[in-house]
């Protein structure tokens, strides 16, 4: 453009005329197409650094996105690993207890204590394969038959059993009308229970008792697990940093908009007590 004007001002001001008005025409057309050839140019390049800066941009931010769900899928799988781990080896730990004092005086109590460690080590096993199967790429029909579904409020029953049968007694009480539970819910309330058993099995000490609560009310699932236990567990959680356990129960909770209280009851005993709610009263 500075060309143009140059050139249109000398050729006006100049004494000589050495062409006609269509030559300067020509010209003023040529240095025109140049200069719009030009900026066409440097607009494109520019346009293409452009796109090369967002894209640049777009596959940082999926970077960042898939390392942020890969810490979550990590997080997932250590919390669930961690809740039947520690749940069943828990109790497999007080059955051979039992086992070995009572080996030398009573063997038909040993070996009934061994065959519930051996079921309790099945139980594990079978769990594990199934949060293991989860994660697996493979999606062919005969490798999504092998999944089972995972535990739910409907496997309670079954968890106050096993417990019993570890020598904590646990009664298991349903309030409500039940209803159907979301997939993540009905999990989460299963977990809690599991852990605060555990918790009660390894800390509210000899004689102790454990009751489950599930409560179904219009727009929440109340749960909770209770002890009557003498200072073990109340001394556990209030002088140790919190374990895998309560913390994997924390944000489970909270993952799904929950209340959660974990603390010693005022009469003595220790409680832990979920409240989550549901969507439309399912």
């Amino acid at each position: 453009m500075l060309s143009l004007v140059t050139y249109l001002a000398g050729a006006a001001s100049s004494p000589v005329r050495a062409g006609s008005p269509s030559e300067y025409v020509v010209t003023a057309v040529v240095l025109v197409a140049v200069w719009g050839a030009g900026r066409s140019l440097r607009l494109r390049r520019a346009y293409l650094e452009e796109l090369k800066d967002r894209a640049a941009r777009l596959e940082r931010a999926h970077a960042a996105d898939t390392r942020a769900a890969r810490a979550e899928e990590r997080s997932r799988i250590a919390r669930e690993l961690h809740d039947v781990v520690a749940h069943h080896v828990s109790v497999m730990t007080v059955q051979a207890a039992a086992a070995r004092r009572v080996l030398a005086s009573d063997p038909d109590l040993a070996r009934e204590a061994l065959s519930a460690i051996e079921h309790t080590g099945r139980l594990a096993m079978a769990e594990m394969r199934n949060i293991v199967g989860v994660l697996r790429t493979d999606t062919r029909a005969d490798a999504r038959a092998e999944l089972g579904p995972q535990p739910g409020v409907r496997d309670l029953p079954s968890l106050v059993e096993q417990m019993r049968e570890a020598g904590l007694p646990t009664r298991l009480l349903v309030e409500g009308e039940p209803v159907a539970l979301p997939a993540g819910v009905d999990l989460a309330a299963y977990r809690l229970v599991q852990e605060g058993l555990t918790n009660s099995l390894r800390h509210a000490g000899a004689g102790a008792e454990a009751v489950v609560t599930v409560r179904y009310e219009p727009y929440e699932l109340d749960v909770r697990v209770e002890d009557d236990g003498r200072g073990a567990a109340q001394e556990m959680e209030l002088s140790s940093p919190p374990g895998h356990g309560l913390v994997g129960i924390r944000e489970r909770v909270a993952l799904y908009g929950g209340i959660l209280n974990i603390g010693p009851l005022p009469g003595g005993g220790f409680e832990v007590r979920a409240r989550l709610p549901l969507k439309d009263g399912q």
